[in-house]
């Protein structure tokens, strides 16, 4: 039996304050980093060249986007649904590493966090910056 209040709500509501709490934390990673690389040429631990992500422009002959101006042309307002409501503060992180031999990219994603920066001052064990 559970003791009253503590249903499967709560502990489910408990979790998701830890996980808010563990990713409010500020993530800092060097600008160059040791990965495996993939490509048939190294096959080991190199040297990568670390920048962030972002999404490319998109572009306007993708199938999705010429069906949506279709529909979209003449008459009738909006066709599709449009998205608003709209849960999550962060977005998953990911890192674009390039080997500094080979030149292959890889992707690597990394948790949620708020603020994300690459090469900034390492910190210190008395907390101070360097």
């Amino acid at each position: 039996a559970r003791p009253s209040g503590a249903g499967v709500g709560a502990v489910a509501a408990e979790g998701h304050n830890r996980l808010q709490a563990t990713g409010a934390k500020m993530v800092n990673i060097p600008k160059v980093k040791k990965a495996y690389c993939k490509d048939p040429k190294c096959r080991k631990h190199t040297p990568h060249k670390v920048t962030q992500y972002k999404t490319g422009k998109a572009s306007l002959y993708a199938q999705g986007k010429r069906r949506y101006d279709s529909k979209q042309s003449g008459y009738g307002g909006q066709t599709k649904p449009v998205f608003h409501k709209k849960a999550k503060t962060t977005k998953k992180i990911v890192l674009r590493l390039a080997c500094q031999k080979c030149k292959t990219v890889s992707m690597q994603p990394i948790k949620r966090c708020k603020h994300f920066e690459i090469g900034g001052d390492k910190k210190k064990k008395g907390g101070l910056f360097q």
